[in-house]
């Protein structure tokens, strides 16, 4: 990291009150790193940061040395010396070789300080030197580390040999592409395929949108230094992350919230959130129709399987009534995949798609539609119907793209738009490239619509049109299976059928439930592997997850 890019020192600073004076209270600990979990920073919005505290009094080397003492910490956690008293049963060594790839800047000085340490505790550590010329702080460490007799090389070859290569080449705020001597240096390094652990952020990766500058560090593991930034959240970056944490230093919530504002734009979508907000609260008197009443319209005769999928995600929820309109062949099917549902049988084409809503049928009754999956295009005068009614409204799938082909005119009624990036770029062809800064992209095209927009993906983002943003932190590979997002269509909607209470805006509750439906896909491959988990296995994952909460 750029020095800029570390953070947290409650402990050594205390919180500050107005003018930078100390109020000596200290944090809960598992309250404030449930709390910094959240947040989500720009570069520069970590140099702001990291600039009160500075300005505050901490000293810059005793930073470095703090954030630096928790790196090496960390590293012998996970690789330690044979006899250690933290050794692990995968690693046995007597000895460890360690190379340390030192950038000019503090993200350098933090990997010298990192080298001393590890050479101190008895690791065979040599440096590879990037540049000759460095910042006066990392300058001291270079020559401190070479009266260790530390060896040092201006060439990355002679660490080709070393068990581990820990990455401190650029933090955060890099902008310019690599080139030359650095990017060869990199490109041979990803060539060994030697566990990598970058400081803050793997070098040559562009800190917000991911961008890869050039050529970047494909890191085995990322030490995310005191606050999560951007990068980490989206999709193209995650190859050259690899397993990611926080290394948190207890900066003052006082001082991110100076500069994030009492309500950050980003979020973090964590497990203390979503169990917040779950499971949705029910009074001790209630019945059926106060839970909730969602109407789902899906499934065409060649893709039935798309309408049980969503109605079991709807299951899953706990609405109160659940209604499924589709094609009238198709009812016997889901009568008896899903017998507690009201099953509305309606006229269909003679492609065994829905031609239009039963006459009788009001909309007006329901607390929530959602609309969209296995319908195919030929249901367009029903979507077109859907559209224009008042109700909160969840669009998916075949529900996109008959709306894409439409007037992408607002709705004054709650919208949710839920598209893979395909589907996204058919409905916001103006807006670049989703997969380049999905963060932006979402934030855009939420603005455009004046809707709730989920863009699904590795990190699924979900934007508000005030401009809140929702990222979910995790999730896996398993969940690329037919079938998983109608199964997020029906949980969606039997949240928002159920969620009455105007304090949990509709985006928050978006956001809970892609959570929900991440760590149900999480759940079932650790127990299935990743290739078990197809999308009716995954719904009976769903419940699993709540497991714990009450």
């Amino acid at each position: 990291m750029a020095l800029l890019g570390r953070s947290l020192v409650t402990r050594v600073m205390g919180n500050r009150e107005k003018g930078g004076k100390m109020k000596g209270v200290h944090n809960s600990n598992n309250n404030y790193q449930s709390k910094i979990a959240q947040f989500v920073v720009t570069a520069e919005q970590m140099h702001q940061i990291e600039e009160r505290v500075f300005v505050a009094g901490m000293p810059v080397a005793a930073l470095m040395e703090k954030v630096a003492g928790l790196i090496a910490r960390r590293i012998e956690e996970l690789y330690p010396l044979k006899g250690s008293e933290n050794q692990l049963p995968i690693t046995n060594h007597q000895s460890l070789n360690i190379g340390i790839l030192v950038g000019p800047g503090h993200n350098g000085g933090d990997a010298l300080v990192v080298a001393r340490e590890l050479h101190f505790q008895g690791y065979k550590v040599s440096v590879y030197l990037a540049f000759p010329k460095l910042k006066e702080l990392t300058s001291q460490h270079a020559r401190y580390a070479r009266s260790l007799t530390i060896p040092f090389f201006d060439q990355i070859e002679p660490l080709q040999d070393c068990d581990i290569i820990i990455d401190g080449l650029f933090g955060f705020g890099l902008e310019r592409p690599l080139s030359d001597s650095v990017a060869d240096a990199i490109n041979k390094l990803n060539s060994w395929s030697k566990p990598i652990i970058s400081i803050d952020i793997p070098s040559g990766l562009h800190t917000d949108t991911g961008e890869v500058l050039g050529t970047a560090v494909r890191a085995t593991r990322t030490l995310c230094l005191g606050l999560w930034k951007q990068a980490f959240l989206q999709d193209q970056a995650l190859e050259y992350i690899g397993k990611a944490e926080l290394i948190g230093f207890d900066i003052p919530l006082a001082d991110i919230a100076a500069v994030l504002g009492a309500t950050p734009k980003i979020q973090r979508v964590t497990k203390a959130n979503a169990y917040a907000n779950l499971p949705l609260v029910r009074p001790p008197v209630t019945h059926k129709y106060k839970q909730g009443h969602l109407l789902l319209i899906c499934g065409s005769r060649r893709y039935a399987g798309g309408a049980i999928l969503t109605g079991l995600g709807a299951r899953g929820s706990g609405v109160g009534m659940l209604s499924i309109a589709v094609p009238a062949s198709l009812k016997p099917l889901l009568v008896s995949h899903l017998p507690e549902a009201l099953i509305v049988d309606c006229p269909e084409t003679e492609t065994g798609a829905i031609a239009s809503l039963p006459d009788g049928i009001n909309l007006d009754s329901y607390s929530a539609i959602a609309c969209g999956p296995g319908l195919t295009t030929d249901a367009t005068p029903v979507v077109q119907s859907v559209l224009e009614s008042d109700r909160t409204l969840v669009l998916d799938a075949d529900g996109l793209n008959i709306l894409a082909q439409l007037e992408l005119s607002p709705r004054e009624a709650p919208t949710i738009l839920t598209p893979h990036a395909g589907e996204f770029k058919r409905l916001f062809p103006d807006i670049a490239e989703p997969t380049k800064d999905r963060i932006e992209a979402v934030s855009l095209a939420s603005q455009q619509s004046n809707a709730v927009v989920l863009l699904k993906g590795a990190r699924t983002a979900i934007a508000n049109p005030s401009g809140s943003i929702y990222i979910i932190p995790e999730s896996t590979p398993a969940l690329a299976r037919g079938g998983s997002g109608d199964v997020l269509t029906g949980l969606l909607g039997g949240l928002l059928a159920q969620a009455s209470s105007p304090q949990m805006p509709i985006a928050e509750i978006v956001a809970t439930g892609a959570w929900w439906h991440a760590q149900a896909g999480i759940l079932a491959a650790k127990e299935r592997t990743e290739l078990g988990v197809d999308a009716f296995t995954l719904t009976q994952y769903l419940i699993p997850v709540l497991r714990g909460i009450v």
